[in-house]
């Protein structure tokens, strides 16, 4: 029986209630931390070195003319006139909400119809044998968004696009040239053309030659 009571007032102890109310602020002061540290300070000081160092990529890469944004290098856009390069499809259609790709399956006998009737669309598009339409204008990207194309995929082009603008190929094709990208270090990836950065560039290249 007095076993019993020592223990129970041993557990309810001044000194205890001390250790918890320890215990307490040190948790608490550890979530402050936590919370104001690295959830805002922390966050807050990339963010700022990111502007210093990287400004361009920190504010979303945007392609303006004449101050006006036009689009972002990283997100493909669609380009309805035939003056313009063509990206590759969007599953998502160009929505940076819903991007994302279509999900089927190589053996889907869907998206065997759906690749064959862009490959004869856009073989009529820019005049080519339906056999020579490079495979990234009729497949969409995993993200859907993929900016790029192949250098293959903007020669295959080059003719509509200086048709419809009455200029000569070979001047669309050095354009081309001049904005195709190498490899990431060298290693990583393959060659690559940016769409908008390549379709702001004609325009440019249109008003500078116009009177």
């Amino acid at each position: 029986m007095n076993r019993a009571i020592a223990t129970a007032v041993s557990t309810h102890s001044p000194s205890r209630s001390v250790d918890d109310r320890s215990t307490l602020r040190a948790s608490i002061g550890f979530t402050a931390v936590v919370l104001v540290g690295f959830g805002f300070l922390y966050s807050l000081a990339g963010a700022g070195l990111g502007r210093v160092l990287f400004p361009h990529q920190a504010t979303g890469s945007l392609v303006e003319i004449d101050g006006t944004p036009r689009g972002s290098a990283l997100v493909a856009q669609p380009f309805a006139a035939a003056r313009y390069f063509q990206p590759r499809p969007s599953a998502g259609n160009y929505d940076p909400m819903a991007a994302a790709g279509s999900n089927m399956a190589r053996s889907n006998p869907d998206l065997r119809t759906r690749m064959g009737e862009l490959r004869e669309a856009v073989a009529r598009r820019d005049g080519i044998a339906p056999d020579q339409v490079p495979a990234e204008l009729v497949t969409q990207s995993g993200s859907g968004m993929d900016p790029h194309l192949s250098p293959l995929a903007a020669r295959v082009q080059i003719a509509r696009v200086a048709r419809a603008r009455g200029v000569s190929e070979a001047d669309v094709a050095a354009l081309v040239a001049a904005h195709t990208q190498p490899a990431t270090f060298g290693v990583l990836g393959q060659p690559h053309v940016n769409v908008l950065e390549l379709n702001v560039a004609l325009d440019q290249g249109r008003r500078a030659s116009s009177p």
